[in-house]
């Protein structure tokens, strides 16, 4: 317990840079006899930290100090070179400096046991240079201002105070503070245009922003039951995991909660022909009416296609005339 506290108090005076005897004890919730007891520990293991008396005194590291490697296990260091390497993936690099730099400090050989890649297959530069910019804004702290497609459907004018990016659920987020909503929020990337960085920077409130909350629409559910070709076998056992069962034929049987709403029904139309929904039964009269819909937006392509069949009939001489 002793060690696990000295390890925090050596990062949080490289972090604070300086404090007090009294701030550390309640800050560890150990006595302040015990805190100096602590700091002559850490001077005799070679750490650099003094006290100074008197006014703007304090406990503090030598100025020059930095974190020896020997401070952290073999685990952490693995941990940090597998973070480095999630963040150099979403950045879209496929090697990074630091990386190496790191290997070579921590003098363990990278063995490239794993990838990290948040990056949809299809690869799209223009998403890849909103996140970079982004970044650079919350590094530089600069002010951002974009068009954003809300949950309403409608472009709005946001300028706001870059905090931090989320991956949250498959996609990318900006959360920060909105000067027009006045208010902390979460932008969705993929709905940002026109990206300008601001030449106007802002200082961070000291203060920390409330914890980031997603927001999930609370829809009302219905149990599906959906009957699926074996041709969508794939994305059967991907998007419904351990729920799927099978008959002799191969086809696939799936029970699920869905939004009782349009959501739904778009999200069972992207698997085409090779679903059937058994139950509810409004919910199957629902998808027989959007086929419907579908179909009508056809009629002339229809008649199209009847017209050239009959047209390639007479010029193969099986019909006489049109």
């Amino acid at each position: 317990m002793q060690m696990n506290r000295l390890f925090k108090i050596v990062y949080y005076l490289l972090e604070n840079g300086k404090s007090t005897a009294p701030e550390l004890a309640e800050k560890f919730e150990v006595s302040i006899r015990t805190i100096y007891r602590d700091l002559d520990a850490l001077s005799a293991a070679g750490i650099p930290v003094y006290a100074a008396q008197g006014k703007g005194g304090g406990i503090s590291l030598l100025d020059n100090y930095i974190l020896e490697k020997s401070l952290l296990s073999k685990k952490e260091k693995e941990q940090i070179l597998l973070a480095l390497q999630g963040i150099s993936s979403a950045e879209g690099k496929s090697e990074d400096e630091l990386l190496s730099k790191l290997s070579a400090l921590f003098q363990m050989k990278n063995t490239d046991w794993i990838e990290v890649d948040f990056s949809d297959w299809v690869k799209n530069s223009a998403d890849q240079d909103i996140f970079n910019e982004i970044k650079k804004a919350i590094f530089d702290r600069h002010i951002l201002s974009f068009s954003y497609f809300d949950s309403k459907g409608f472009w709005l004018n946001r300028t706001v105070k870059p905090i931090k990016l989320i991956f949250k659920s498959k996609d990318w987020y900006l959360y920060g503070f909105c000067l027009l909503r006045n208010d902390y929020r979460l932008f969705k990337l993929t709905r940002m245009k026109e990206l300008v960085i601001s030449t106007e920077t802002f200082t961070r409130e000291i203060s920390e922003p409330p914890k980031v909350k997603m927001e999930i629409p609370n829809y009302n559910m219905v149990s599906v039951k959906l009957k699926f070709s074996p041709q969508a076998a794939f994305r059967v056992y991907d998007e419904f995991t351990d729920r799927v069962t099978t008959d002799s034929e191969n086809n696939l049987y799936v029970t699920t909660n869905l939004p009782d709403n349009e959501i739904m029904y778009s999200y069972l139309l992207t698997f085409g022909e090779y679903v059937e929904v058994l139950a509810p039964r409004y919910v199957r009269v629902g998808i027989a009416e959007k086929l419907n819909l579908i179909l009508k937006k056809y009629k002339n392509m229809t008649n199209d296609v009847m017209f050239l069949a009959i047209y390639f009939l007479y010029r193969g001489g099986i019909i006489d005339e049109i």
